[in-house]
Formats: C-alpha cells, structure tokens, sequence
C-alpha cells in the first residue's frame, strides 16, 4: 500500500484527474502499487455539480492516468433515477471534457466543474432499487 503521505486530490492530480472527483474532507483511503484504491467516508453523501452525485461510505476503484475504472460507490442522478458509475475518464491531452461510464450511456460533463472538492451533505434519500437493476444489466 502506499501510505498517506499525499491526499487523495494529490493522487487524483498526480494521475492526471481532477481534484474535485471526491467531496472535500476524506482523509481515510488506501492506494495499492498497482492503482486500486479505497476511499472512506464518514457517511452516505451527496454532492451537487451539473446533476447530483451520491458518494456511498466505501468507494473502490482502480485508477490509472486520465481514468478510473471498476469503479463502486459512486451514482449519478439522471431525470430523477439513479445509475452506478462504473468509469470516470478524461481525454489525454485535456478537451475539457470528463466522462462518467454510467452503464447504459457515458455522460459528459465540463471538466472545469472537478476542478476542486465539493461539500458533501448527508444523503437524505435511498438509492432506487432501479439502480441496483441497471448495475446487474
């Protein structure tokens, strides 16, 4: 494991993301040498960019440069449902643009809204059970 000595926004940087992937304050997380991670929450949380993101209270991943894949932890909201994240991408070079595999479709978003951490308020509703079908599908 690599130890704590960097941030998590450090390592996101270091590996060419945005620091504001993760809401502000987490100060727990492990990194492996080969770019699987753990991040830990005091508690279920969302955090408002474009459209909602719902942070879990354990998020793994594996990240590389310019991505993130076998992502859990992390859902977005889309017209009222919930979908997992399973990827978060950026072009390399920089087109300003980061991608969120949702599954079913790769949202897109301006990068410059990532650019630092979100508060993170206490999540005050479930996750559908819709969620947990599409993540299956």
């Amino acid at each position: 494991m690599i130890s704590n000595s960097k941030s998590i926004y450090k390592v996101l940087e270091d590996e060419g993301l945005p620091m504001g992937l993760f809401p502000k304050g987490i100060t727990n997380f492990s990194v492996s040498e080969d770019g699987k991670f753990e991040v830990y929450l005091d508690q279920p949380c969302d955090a408002k960019f474009e459209s909602e993101l719902h942070y879990e209270k354990n998020v793994v991943g594996q990240i590389s440069y310019g991505q993130i894949g076998n992502l859990t932890g992390i859902s977005a909201q889309d017209l009222f449902l919930w979908f997992p994240v399973k990827g978060i991408r950026v072009d390399v070079p920089s087109s300003g643009v980061i991608y969120f595999d949702v599954g079913v479709v790769h949202k897109q978003f301006s990068l410059s809204l990532f650019e630092t951490p979100r508060e993170c308020v206490a999540a005050t509703h479930p996750i559908t059970a819709i969620a947990d079908v599409v993540a299956k599908v």
